[in-house]
């Protein structure tokens, strides 16, 4: 009896075809300047530091991500995520690539996922969409972060409790580079990549710049 082959649909539209489909990928909202310099939140011109980030503490030289955490982007990544479509990752990284330009870094440095999350899930997005990177910019992946401890579900937190949530559950490998780029599926408070900016620091590195495929806008 032959197996039978489904084909791919795409993860926003649920036609057939494509893991991400020509109209979808689209209509998906690109985060270009104007954008704050420091976080990469958009506004209507650029500036130093903006409402959202002006007053924090952060220890990422910079954030840059490549579309608007909008429900096509959210459909997209709850796809990745959760439905273990592991190749959108390849979609998120080309799509990545055609908006943010590549980091001067001597590394990419994926988020380390959820220990219980990423047994689940059998794997972990920020890794897989860092090497896509990797492959694109000719960058290696620098896979030095883990968790110390797990996390409660960031989903329906306040902006400062995500940032109490994962304050300290981020460390790294002694003798980080110089100069690395932290690697995300998506920037939401900001909080996670935060943390693991400064377990690259505490580590090492001199200077941390974010990347992430989507960004929520506020």
């Amino acid at each position: 009896m032959l197996d039978l082959v489904l084909p791919e649909r795409c993860a926003v539209c649920d036609v057939p075809g494509r893991a991400l489909c020509d109209a979808c990928r689209g209509s998906l909202t690109r985060l270009v300047p104007p954008v704050c310099e420091r976080c990469g939140s958009p506004g209507p011109w650029p500036v130093r530091r903006c409402a959202e980030c002006s007053g924090r503490r952060l220890a990422f030289a910079s954030a840059r991500s490549a579309v608007v955490y909008d429900a096509r982007a959210r459909a997209l990544v709850r796809a990745w995520k959760e439905r273990g479509r592991r190749r959108l990752a390849r979609e998120a990284a080309a799509l990545l690539a055609s908006v943010v330009l590549p980091p001067a870094v001597d590394g990419l440095v994926p988020v380390p996922g959820d220990p219980e999350r990423a047994w689940q899930r059998g794997d972990v997005p920020a890794h897989g969409l860092a090497s896509e990177l990797g492959l694109i910019w000719a960058l290696p992946v620098v896979d030095v972060l883990e968790r110390r401890r797990a996390l409660p579900r960031q989903r329906g937190l306040s902006l400062d409790e995500r940032r109490r949530n994962v304050r300290g559950s981020v460390s790294a490998c002694s003798g980080v580079a110089t100069c690395v780029c932290v690697v995300d599926d998506v920037y939401t408070s900001g909080a996670t990549v935060d943390a693991c900016a400064s377990a690259c620091r505490r580590a090492g590195a001199s200077h941390v710049e974010v990347i992430t495929f989507a960004r929520a806008v506020r």
